[in-house]
Parts: C-alpha cells; sequence; structure tokens
C-alpha cells in the first residue's frame, strides 16, 4: 500500500497533484490562478488607468473611464489610423506601379515573340510538314536541348519561388473600446456624477476614505460588491435595488421628474471583490503550448 502524501511515486495513479506539478516545471499547459480583491479595481476606478476617476465617463455597455485618459486614448488611436493610411495608400501606389510594369513587360514580349516569329516565318518549318523521322528522333532524355545546365536541385535558394507579398489591406478607421472592443466615439461617452458621502466628522480626504460614495436616492454607500448603475439623464449613480424597487414602479427620475426608459439605465461594470457569487471573471489564465500524448 502506498503513502498517502502528493510527494509519493510508488503511486499506480497519476494523481492531480502530480498533474499540476509537472506542468509548472515543464512549461506547458494553461495557468491559471484565482485573483484576489487585491488585483481588482474598484468600481469608481478608471478602466484605463487603473485609478480613480476625476471626471468619470461611461460608455453604453458601462465601462468607466476619467474622460482626460479615454479622450487621450481616442487621439492616439487616430494618430495610429492616419499614419497607417498614409502607409496603405504608399504600398498601394507602389503595388500599381508594380501591377502596371508588369502588364508591360508582358504585353511587350508579346511583341517581340511575334516579331521574332514573323522574321523567321520562311526558314523555320511548319508542324504540319515535319518528318517523321525528325519527331520520332527528339530525345526524352532531360541532359538534352540545354537542360543539362538546368539544376535539378529544387531546395537550392536560386531554384525556390518567390513568396507572393501579402496583399494590403486598407486600415480600419473605427476606434475599438479598449475593454469591449466595440466600436468607440467620442460623442457616445456618458457624463457620471457620483454623490459624495457626507461625513463631517472624516477629515481624510476623499481618494483616502474607503467609503468614497452613495446611491444618488437611498444613499446606501457604493462599492464593488454593491450592483449600481447609472441614469443616463442625468449621469447620477445608483444602486440596482433603488431601480427595482424605486424607479421601476413608475419609470419617473426621483430627483428631477423625468420620464426614463430602459435604454436610460447602464448597468455598472463592476471590478469584483474576490467572492464568487460577485463577480465571475476572477481567473487570470496564462495561455502556453499544450503538450499532447
Amino acid at each position: 500500500m502506498t503513502r498517502h502524501a502528493r510527494n509519493c511515486t510508488a503511486g499506480a495513479v497519476y494523481t492531480y497533484h502530480e498533474k499540476k506539478k509537472d506542468a509548472a516545471a515543464s512549461g506547458y499547459g494553461t495557468n491559471s490562478k484565482r485573483l484576489g480583491k487585491d488585483s481588482v479595481k474598484d468600481f469608481d476606478c478608471c478602466s484605463l488607468s487603473l485609478q480613480p476617476c476625476r471626471n468619470a465617463v461611461i460608455t453604453k455597455d458601462g465601462y468607466l473611464f476619467d474622460k482626460e485618459v479615454i479622450l487621450q486614448y481616442i487621439i492616439t488611436k487616430k494618430n495610429e489610423y492616419s499614419r497607417k493610411l498614409k502607409e496603405y495608400e504608399r504600398l498601394k501606389k507602389k503595388e500599381d506601379d508594380e501591377l502596371e510594369q508588369k502588364v508591360m513587360e508582358a504585353t511587350d514580349k508579346k511583341i517581340n515573340n511575334f516579331l521574332n516569329s514573323e522574321n523567321n516565318i520562311v526558314s523555320k518549318p511548319i508542324d504540319g510538314f515535319k518528318s517523321e523521322a525528325s519527331t520520332s528522333s527528339a530525345s526524352i532524355s532531360n541532359m538534352e536541348n540545354g537542360r543539362n545546365k538546368v539544376l535539378p536541385s529544387y531546395w537550392v535558394p536560386g531554384q525556390l519561388k518567390e513568396a507572393e507579398k501579402p496583399k494590403v489591406e486598407k486600415p480600419d478607421s473605427k476606434i475599438p473600446c479598449p475593454i469591449s472592443g466595440k466600436p468607440l466615439k467620442a460623442k457616445d461617452l456618458i457624463p457620471v456624477k457620483f454623490t459624495p458621502v457626507k461625513d463631517a466628522s472624516d477629515k481624510k480626504s476623499l481618494i483616502a476614505k474607503e467609503n468614497r460614495y452613495m446611491c444618488a436616492i437611498t444613499h446606501d454607500i457604493l462599492s464593488n460588491s454593491v450592483p449600481c448603475a447609472v441614469l443616463k439623464p442625468t449621469g447620477d449613480v445608483v444602486t440596482m435595488e433603488c431601480i427595482e424597487k424605486i424607479i421601476k414602479k413608475d419609470w419617473i427620475h426621483p430627483l428631477t421628474d423625468q420620464k426614463l426608459t430602459e435604454k436610460d439605465i447602464i448597468v455598472m461594470q463592476r471590478g469584483g471583490t474576490g467572492y464568487s457569487q460577485t463577480n465571475e471573471k476572477l481567473e487570470g489564465k496564462h495561455e502556453r503550448p499544450a503538450l499532447q500524448v
């Protein structure tokens, strides 16, 4: 009977721990690790800079950004698109010139072949009047008619065919969202207005506080464990519980009495707390080559 230990080498079964240990040592297989609370951003932090937002804006998909950071990202992408477009136009012009040159060379070759055949039309025997002796005497050897000077080695660099150049593709003018990958426009960014917690006894700065913001209607403390949403007409941040119990009863904004619809509610994408019940994307993966047996 074998020892019930992790480093046991006399067992007949390849255990789960041994698989994990060998995979980590060999460099094969996908590594996965669960993320803790310290590895996940807070709900009020920018998705790009991972710092608390000073002037927060949100996309239609619920991703929060700092306005300065996301505008800088959009400008950078636009400059990159302009650079790629100039490079595309240069390569396209070069490709068109090469194609035109090939067409001209092919036309010149046809003209030269035609002129040569016309000049030698008297001395050249017609195929229909060739003697059977001349046709039967044609050799099938691979060393005749100058073929002895042609290298049959296809692996020699001089005998290799040139690889075709990849087709030039026009760059995409749409700017993708850095998180979701969907098209992003500056005019689609919606301003967000957080309601700070009013506590006269707490003299800390807003960034240093653990509980910084609260629901604009119920004044509940907001955190990663509290599902939140943004009301599009005013940008106020409220809890999903407030939306379900108060707003969805008559679809009227409690602060401004504006009429609301389902499209006016943007659910915020939270960072996470480390608990599986709060979020789903709490596992980090590092893909590596798979070892198949």
